[in-house]
């Protein structure tokens, strides 16, 4: 029996590690297509005795190896939270083991989650001292936050320029058999296959995904099978150049121009940062499979073989890959180099929707419409405000740069940003939840900081050939998000300081003509805690409430996923009599709320069970019989029918505000307020059911 089990789960890993090369690797595994394009795009020229193709493929394979292998799989991977990977798992074991309270209404009772482990209790003079400074230093939080969304932001501008230059890249081959055929074609049809690309986002990736991992598959054999076929005919002694001596050798002779060089080196391992991000989706195990035994041994024999022809064919250069395809083999590898384009494409468009649904989860983000595309398969989503936007912008790059040497340039700038963040996050992940050894992280950070470093030094210098792009891009979407988040907190700041005292509402009753009507009232607020002030605007200007009052709370917590037994926590608000009630809705930052499916009954299903099940309640025939009268009261209630009462809030700066705050607020926010998905339709409110109610709030 146990030799069974065993066998499936070799079965299970190697599935999942044969389906993750559809959908993980499609971007890392067409790098290939310009890498050397790009790397010698510039003054880097070559001689007879072929040092520089030697160095440029040594450093190829030991970036590939330290920073993909050795980072990426061996150590990264196992930094997940609760099985889910990529920047936000990351911020969340920090956020949840250092006690940071970024999410503003936080509650201790979040803390008993069953997906809210902090691991053991020991600490570490290391881990404490750094708990320390984030205690005593709230703005580092903040600093922390930003320097996350920063790395976000590059995220997004790789979504961007990743479609880009695959597909550009790609098409760009067909100028080898058709000298003729005028670059505005090449540039025309790689904006139709980018728009087709965009246009079936809508239907979901798990309806083509089926075809994914055979064509990655069939990519990857073929550059390994060509790449082992032009080593042994044009030059076996590259096999040489995997000595790390002759990097050495490649910056001594080359010197600045060879260190700016390496900003096309780095393009190599653009895509590693998916493999961690897309851990959700599939076992560590199965990714760590699929890219040791399969990925890494193809991609490394296809660049060898791409240098062992360049070695012989200098004047090929710039247009290393299709020369390098032995003729009769052509048009087959062009086909599959255009799909494999697209499948690239893919991965990097679904990562950036979920990137997006985070940043929302985290108030970092304007609401937008998220829409699941798979019933079965949890995480895959899609938004049309981003898709659209997307495209937009890549047709933007497409058109208007058309080289990729500086879309590579841009592209590796993006590149080392996420992996400088990934590495800064990792190094403080592995001093407070690992609990390692200050030496141990200092090696860590040394080691790849300093190869990352290199290599954004070298893309920094490219800033005015393409590098502004994603520092263009990132700043636009650290300033929407950075002016969300500031209006959402000062929102939330303002409805604590406002909130009202539910006995007084009541004691007023009987002064301005209050009444209870029939029926359940569904008070929407960001507070876990108190009555908000829209409410005390509400009953003051029009006297009559339900029956059954609840204080309804959505939220987000700082764990992956909250299981369907733990989503609602009901209390009391005011004695029994009064009729109310408080229900906090928990989701995950993974957690995507999907339409609100059944959220009366559910709703009130759990508040029945509360009622019932009372802590503090004495047993016995009068009690148990109150209790039947109150769930009685509560169904009644719901049959009378439910209405949502949702307050409507326009945020003003304070006339003693500097000119940029008022601009950030009164323009940029309320602009954002204004156009993004408002809270029923996220939601899910029925319009004849609304009410709403509108307040002014000065920040």
């Amino acid at each position: 029996m146990r030799h069974l089990k065993k066998t499936v789960s070799c079965v299970n890993v190697l599935t999942l590690a044969y389906q993750s090369l559809g959908v993980i690797y499609g971007d890392l595994s067409t790098s290939p297509l310009y890498v050397y394009k790009t790397t010698f795009s510039g003054k880097l020229s070559l001689h007879e005795d072929d040092e520089e193709i030697f160095g440029v493929f040594s450093f190829i394979f030991w970036t590939f190896t330290l920073i993909a292998l050795f980072k990426y799989v061996f150590i990264v991977l196992s930094a997940d939270d609760n099985g889910e990977g990529g920047t936000f798992a990351l911020y969340s074991l920090l956020c949840r083991y250092a006690k940071l309270r970024v999410l503003p209404n936080h509650q201790e009772m979040d803390e008993k989650l069953s997906t809210y482990a902090t691991g053991s209790p020991g600490e570490t003079r290391q881990s404490a001292a750094v708990k320390s400074f984030f205690e005593k230093h709230p703005k580092s939080q903040k600093g922390l936050l930003i320097f996350v969304l920063l790395g976000t932001c590059m995220a997004i501008g790789d979504s961007v320029l990743t479609p880009t230059i695959s597909v550009l890249s790609a098409v760009s081959g067909v100028k080898l058999k058709i000298p003729q055929l005028h670059e505005n074609y090449v540039v025309i049809i790689s904006c139709i296959i980018l728009v087709a690309i965009f246009s079936v986002q809508r239907f979901g990736t798990h309806r083509v995904a089926f075809i994914f991992a055979p064509i990655s598959t069939a990519w990857l054999l073929s550059i390994s099978s060509i790449g082992v076929y032009n080593t042994i005919k044009w030059n076996p002694h590259i096999v040489s150049a995997l000595s790390p001596v002759y990097m050495y050798k490649f910056l001594r002779n080359t010197g600045v121009e060879g260190w700016v060089s390496l900003g096309g080196v780095v393009l190599s391992i653009t895509g590693v940062e998916t493999m961690f991000a897309d851990l959700g989706h599939f076992s560590s195990l199965s990714i760590k499979v699929a890219f040791s035994f399969f990925v890494y041994p193809c991609l490394i024999l296809a660049y060898m073989g791409e240098a062992a022809f360049l070695s012989k064919h200098h004047e090929d250069i710039q247009r290393s890959f299709y020369k390098a395809i032995p003729e009769p083999v052509f048009w087959p590898v062009f086909i599959i180099a255009t799909f494999a384009a697209v499948i690239g494409s893919q991965a990097v468009i679904s990562a950036t929707f979920s990137i997006i649904s985070q940043c929302c989860a985290l108030d970092c983000f304007p609401r937008v419409k998220i829409i699941h595309t798979s019933s079965k398969i949890h995480g895959q989503i899609y938004i049309p405000e981003v898709n659209w936007m997307l495209m937009c912008l890549c047709l933007a790059v497409t058109v208007g740069l058309r080289d990729t040497n500086m879309i590579g340039h841009a592209y590796g700038l993006a590149v080392t940003s996420v992996m400088l963040v990934t590495t800064c996050l990792m190094s403080l992940v592995m001093a407070i939840v690992w609990k390692q050894k200050a030496i141990t992280v200092l090696a860590f950070l040394l080691c790849f900081g300093s190869v990352e470093l290199l290599y954004f030094s070298s893309c920094v210098y490219k800033i005015p050939e393409g590098g502004w792009i994603p520092i263009l891009l990132s700043l636009t979407f650290m300033s929407v998000m950075y002016i969300w988040n500031y209006g959402t907190t000062k929102k939330h700041e303002f409805d604590v300081e406002n909130k009202v005292s539910i006995d007084r509402i009541v004691a007023l009753g009987p002064s301005i003509g209050m009444v209870r009507v029939p029926g359940i009232g569904l008070v929407y607020t960001n507070l876990v805690t108190g009555v908000p002030a829209v409410f005390g605007h509400f009953v003051t200007n029009l006297p009559a409430f339900h029956r059954v009052l609840v204080f309804v709370c959505v939220k987000s917590v700082q764990v992956p996923y909250v299981g369907e037994e733990e989503r609602f926590v009901i209390s009391r608000v005011g004695p029994k009599e009064y009729g109310m009630f408080r229900s906090v809705v928990r989701y995950g930052y993974r957690d995507v709320p999907r339409e609100m499916y059944d959220f009366e009954s559910r709703l009130v299903s759990a508040i029945v069970e509360f009622v019932e099940t009372e802590p503090g309640t004495e047993e016995g025939c009068d009690s148990l019989r109150m209790r039947k009268e109150e769930t009685l009261e509560i169904m009644e209630a719901k049959e009378a029918g439910v209405a949502y009462i949702l307050g409507q809030s326009y945020a003003k700066a304070k006339q003693s505000s500097s000119v940029l705050k008022k601009l950030a607020v009164d323009v940029v926010f309320a602009f954002m307020s204004t156009n993004c998905r408002g809270t029923d339709v996220v939601l899910n409110v029925p319009h004849t059911s609304l009410l709403e109610v509108g307040m002014v709030y000065y920040v």
